[in-house]
């Protein structure tokens, strides 16, 4: 059986984008970018919703750096807006329910991840389909122009730290075991 993670770059002030400011908000750097060529090498399912697929499929289109790591992975849209064929490479188009294709998706032996898709990780989360969470964080608050809180609509949910690390000296790469709470501890079961 597979695992699914949700997978963020965020500032810390929690946003996923932010209106003006370069991808990864300026700050990548050399080890960012082997990290993410090596876990690219990972056999992973990336899953996105539609505005997520523009997004990276753009930046692919023009030659953005660390994204070529991603084109060669298979990739699965969920969207009942956009229409086969899609053009990034390795790319599925999902017009179904994304809930039940992830749970029997997961039945198999690919490990799945997210990729940003807000709407998508939440609903998955919500649907206990969340095996790890894993977020990088820049260091960079953009209060005034940030767009894309992550965790707005979210469940309440305990984390577990499994990983963390540094990288570039400045942004934190932390990995989580989730667990969705009922309510804040104490008010009731968990």
């Amino acid at each position: 059986m597979s695992s699914l993670m949700v997978d963020y770059i965020m500032s810390l002030d929690g946003y996923g984008a932010a209106e003006g400011w370069p991808g990864w908000w300026g700050m990548e750097g050399p080890e960012y970018f082997a990290w993410l060529e090596e876990d690219g090498k990972n056999d992973w399912i990336t899953l996105m919703g539609a505005t997520t697929y523009r997004m990276m499929s753009k930046f692919a289109e023009q030659g953005e750096e660390g994204v070529d790591a991603l084109t060669a992975l298979d990739k699965i849209v969920f969207s009942s807006t956009l229409t086969a064929p899609l053009s990034w490479a390795n790319t599925e188009l999902v017009t179904g329910d994304a809930v039940e294709s992830v749970r029997k998706m997961k039945r198999g032996s690919r490990q799945l991840r997210t990729l940003g898709s807000l709407g998508l990780s939440r609903s998955l989360l919500r649907a206990g389909l969340v095996d790890r969470f894993r977020v990088v964080v820049f260091p960079v608050i953009t209060g005034a122009t940030g767009r894309d809180r992550i965790f707005d609509g979210y469940p309440d949910v305990k984390l577990d730290l499994m990983e963390s690390r540094t990288l570039d000296g400045r942004s934190q790469v932390l990995d989580y075991k989730p667990t969705v709470l009922d309510g804040p501890p104490g008010t009731g079961p968990q």
